[in-house]
């Protein structure tokens, strides 16, 4: 898995981790130590991705890594709860009843067409932290680099939240998954429309997205 994407708060801050944009060929001196320091960001980043990688199946998908100021000591504690997953396998886990049975059918579906078409596995987890499976979907989803795990959780505010597959990163643009965060995930937009709209307005998103041809444009409009 790639690196863990904490959405921005419900007040319209933006939230980009480590996007770089580079005009010319020719960097400065500032502009080479700024580059150092975002290379020692990211060395830091995959010094720690293990532990994110624990924390975001354990149900602190939105604490996990310290991108934004929040360190581990203030993660929520892991949860690990596989007597909630159910007994047959499905790509859609809805343990907070945000979703009908229509909907879940109708997103498990969507998923389904996806992973065929692109072979990107796109999971769900609906949730309520503490109430989780938490780091039991890890196996049951056997998660790898082309998976996007998709939490839904309003504890926090916004409530998507997303760990990205390295295969996946390579291809999607990081700032996308803060833009649909923002689109769909403020607590404005979930209140008013409801958890299950921001959930299914989420999957379609990414499957549009996933189906781009991958380019400088690709996933430039959030659908």
């Amino acid at each position: 898995m790639a690196m863990l994407f904490r959405p921005p708060p419900s007040q319209c801050r933006s939230f980009s981790p480590f996007v770089f944009n580079y005009s010319s060929r020719e960097v400065s001196s500032s502009s080479r130590l700024s580059l150092k320091t975002s290379g020692d960001e990211e060395n830091w980043v995959s010094r720690f991705r293990s532990k994110s990688l624990s924390l975001v199946f354990s149900g602190a998908l939105a604490l996990g890594l310290s991108l934004s100021g929040v360190g581990f000591a203030d993660a929520k504690v892991g949860v690990n709860k596989p007597e909630l997953l159910p007994k047959e396998f499905t790509s859609v886990i809805d343990v907070a009843d945000f979703l009908s049975n229509g909907q879940e059918k109708r997103i498990a579906q969507e998923i389904a067409n996806l992973e065929k078409d692109t072979g990107f596995k796109l999971r769900v987890l609906a949730q309520n932290y503490p109430v989780t499976p938490g780091l039991a979907i890890k196996d049951f989803w056997q998660v790898d680099d082309s998976t996007i795990v998709f939490v839904a959780d309003p504890t926090f505010g916004n409530i998507l939240n997303f760990n990205v597959g390295a295969t996946v990163d390579l291809d999607i643009p990081r700032s996308f998954w803060s833009r649909l965060a923002g689109k769909y995930g403020n607590m404005f937009y979930w209140k008013e429309k409801g958890e299950d709209a921001s959930i299914e307005a989420a999957v379609m998103a990414i499957s549009s997205c996933l189906r781009e041809p991958v380019g400088r444009n690709n996933c430039a409009e959030i659908q």
